[in-house]
């Protein structure tokens, strides 16, 4: 069970990965700046399956914690961790966060994370043409800011490194990630959540207004870029996105209006939706082997096809 931290920030207990023969940890995914700085962020361990030589698909892991704690060895994880087990490496990634740097910093280390890891296939039986992002909150909101983004300039910082490499995935798997900040509030009343003045995500400090720098009602323009369905339009990877009808932080409604306006551009074959019944945000259900399983499938299918 996670414990409060001294500050009031829940800490997450950590992944088990000791039986874990074939694993990397705290490698640095960026070139450093001019002066040498490097954010201690910007880093990402790597495991592969016991056996083989790949190459081997990757699953990108994207941890969430409102975008302000988590971490790339903690028990968010562990479902992608079950991929060994199916062939596929994964490379979990941490990136800055509120208390470091706002948008579109965390959107920028993603996908020079996404250009590393293509950019040093060969030394790390990668496969580079086969890559998912999958991430759970913010990490599923970031998942599907890698899977819309590709060649949009103005959310890529190739001064991180590999520029010569594409930022582009080919599968996004989304755990009731948030997507358009200013309804989140509305839609959460509308299924019985109202929200108090310190929960409120257009509040002036919630993990929304922090990543985004500033209230969120007072830069909506802001808001419509950090939107992933600002970004919609053909040849999109395959998603995955998964919901929980009974999410009191994140409201189901976000995928819901996600997946309809991604599967009106790419169709219905590209976009798979399911709101899990009676689901709460980061219920085990998600975590729960069926569901783990379901998921591998969907990639497993978009990799073979």
């Amino acid at each position: 069970m996670s414990k409060k931290h001294p500050e009031g920030l829940f800490v997450i207990p950590p992944a088990q990965t000791d039986h874990i023969e074939r694993k990397m940890f705290d490698i640095s995914y960026v070139t450093p700046s001019p002066n040498g700085e490097v954010s201690p962020a910007q880093k990402l361990d790597l495991y592969w399956p016991a056996e083989g030589e790949g190459p081997f698909p990757v699953i990108i892991s994207i941890h969430g914690g409102a975008f302000m704690i988590g971490d790339k060895r903690d028990i968010q994880l562990t479902p992608m961790l079950a991929g060994l087990k199916r062939g596929f490496a994964v490379a979990s990634i941490n990136y800055r966060m509120s208390g470091e740097a706002i948008f579109p910093a965390l959107v920028h280390d993603v996908k020079a994370a996404i250009r590393w890891v293509r950019a040093n296939a060969a030394q790390f039986l990668f496969d580079p043409d086969k890559i998912a992002v999958w991430g759970g909150s913010a990490g599923g909101y970031l998942a599907l800011m890698a899977g819309v983004s590709a060649g949009i300039p103005e959310l890529d910082d190739l001064s991180l490194g590999n520029p010569e490499q594409s930022a582009r995935v080919q599968a996004v798997v989304d755990w009731f990630g948030p997507t358009d900040f200013l309804k989140m509030d509305a839609q959460l009343e509308a299924s019985g959540f109202p929200q108090t003045p310190k929960s409120a995500h257009n509040g002036p400090n919630s993990p929304e207004s922090l990543i985004l720098g500033q209230q969120i009602t007072q830069i909506p323009e802001v808001v419509q870029a950090a939107n992933p369905e600002t970004y919609i339009r053909p040849s999109l990877p395959p998603f995955l996105i998964q919901h929980g009808d009974q999410d009191d932080t994140v409201p189901y409604q976000q995928s819901v209006n996600m997946a309809a306006k991604l599967s009106a551009v790419l169709g219905l074959d590209k976009v798979t939706l399911e709101i899990l019944p009676n689901a709460r945000h980061g219920d085990p259900a998600f975590a729960h082997p069926h569901n783990v399983a379901k998921v591998l499938n969907f990639l497993d299918g978009v990799f073979s096809s």
